[in-house]
């Protein structure tokens, strides 16, 4: 069931998240009940929304040779991993962590491309004793790290040279990568040089061209503006020679968080293969590196108002959430809708959404209409990914908890912190 006018706003990701009798659904769970069982803050997620976002790279990847792999510092909870590993979603990490988080959830290491621009010697020994399926490599310095490592293993390193386009993917400029002031990749005009070091390097084996140039990208120009770059790229190399198995154009779809229309993934897999096959380049496989678009719409942060407090100058709705629990307000200036759950017909005032840490950074939504009482439960939107991730203890505050619903089952899929937890790698001076 879809929300209705009568039933007022309808959420950013219904129907997994819908209004039914002026309370807030999550598929058949009320997140009032979710809140009266596992407290507040905490995270909750719709399984059907990340198998719908699944299924969009799905119809993606049986037109055409698609890998996907799954970009997991969106949401690296074991539970969402596991899904995903068993839907055959493959992995895109960035450290050794996320390697271990990954196949700890059963990935295939086959699947596995492991990105970044600092890999240590010890997640890359790591990731070639586990079999993945490529390093992406950001520098010639790296490269020449990687092929240090596998000669120590007596390995040959599957790689793939990151390629930075110089393209503008129009988005925050904190998520822009793409462009050649950015740290990320190496440089089109030293590629075919960086190529050529790679083919010498004999503990080196070349698979494919990287590039990634961004995220929250809601068009697909920008991606066929780094393809044709990538395009002339390959063309070179093979007539020097160096034949790719794939072509890997990272992820960065957008989601809606507020009135946003990105592209649907076959949609970009279509003009990407229609430009491929005019270049004779229609063997090569696409990789794909979905993170946001897989999980963004999927959750939600649950908080309930502590207090609500009105000054001369505004109002505040002081929440049990803040800046630590979900950080991209305050990092990104980042949009997210919030839904009452419980809806009310009293007249909203324009509202600041804070939370109680210590910071004039801390808050969600800023000048918000909102009907609220003390205690009312609000539903922070578009919470799935980078959000439980870029979680932190600040001010000593226990993370929250992570909840998984599946039709009219929850799932505990990460408890809450408690106080305990947060001193138990520290230890006091013996003095």
């Amino acid at each position: 069931m879809v929300a209705t006018q009568a039933d007022g706003p309808n959420p950013v990701a219904a129907p997994f998240f819908r209004y039914q009798a002026q309370r807030l659904y999550v598929e058949d769970v009320s997140l009032q009940s979710i809140a009266e069982s596992y407290g507040t803050p905490v995270y909750v997620y719709s399984k059907a929304s990340l198998a719908h976002a699944w299924q969009r790279y799905q119809d993606a990847m049986q037109s055409h040779n698609v890998m996907v792999c799954y970009g997991m510092k969106a949401n690296s909870n074991l539970a969402v991993l596991q899904l995903f590993a068993q839907w055959g979603s493959g992995f895109d990490i960035v450290s050794g962590g996320e390697l271990q988080r990954a196949l700890q959830a059963g990935a295939d290491a086959r699947k596995i491309i492991f990105s970044g621009v600092g890999k240590q010697a010890w997640e890359i020994e790591a990731a070639l004793k586990a079999g993945i399926k490529c390093f992406n490599v950001e520098s010639i310095p790296e490269l020449e790290f990687i092929n240090a490592v596998a000669q120590k293993m007596a390995l040959q390193a599957p790689i793939s040279l990151r390629i930075n386009p110089d393209v503008d993917a129009q988005t925050h400029p904190y998520i822009s990568t793409g462009l050649k002031g950015n740290k990320f990749g190496i440089a089109m005009d030293q590629a075919l040089a960086a190529y050529e070091q790679a083919q010498r390097l004999e503990h080196l084996q070349i698979i494919g061209v990287d590039c990634h140039i961004g995220s929250q990208i809601t068009e697909i120009a920008p991606y066929l503006d780094a393809l044709a770059h990538l395009i002339e790229l390959v063309q070179q190399l093979r007539a020097r020679g160096i034949a790719l198995q794939h072509l890997d154009l990272g992820g960065g779809l957008g989601i809606r968080y507020r009135d946003e229309q990105a592209p649907a993934p076959k949609a970009l897999a279509d003009q990407v293969f229609a430009k491929l096959q005019a270049a004779d380049l229609g063997h090569l496989q696409v990789v794909f590196e979905p993170g946001r678009s897989l999980v963004g719409n999927a959750g939600v942060l649950l908080t309930q108002v502590l207090f609500l407090k009105h000054t001369a100058d505004g109002n505040f709705a002081i929440v049990d959430a803040a800046m630590n629990d979900l950080l991209r307000p305050t990092l990104y200036q980042a949009y997210h809708g919030i839904l009452p759950v419980t809806q009310s017909t009293a007249t909203a005032r324009p509202y600041d959404v804070v939370g109680p840490v210590c910071e004039s950074g801390d808050w969600f939504a800023k000048k918000r209409p909102l009907a609220l009482q003390d205690h009312d439960l609000l539903a922070i939107e578009s919470c799935g990914a980078y959000g439980f991730v870029m979680s932190s203890q600040y001010n000593s505050r226990p993370r929250p908890p992570e909840v998984l619903v599946d039709g009219a089952h929850c799932h505990l899929i990460r408890r809450r912190e408690t106080l305990e937890d947060i001193c138990a790698a520290e230890q006091g001076l013996n003095v």
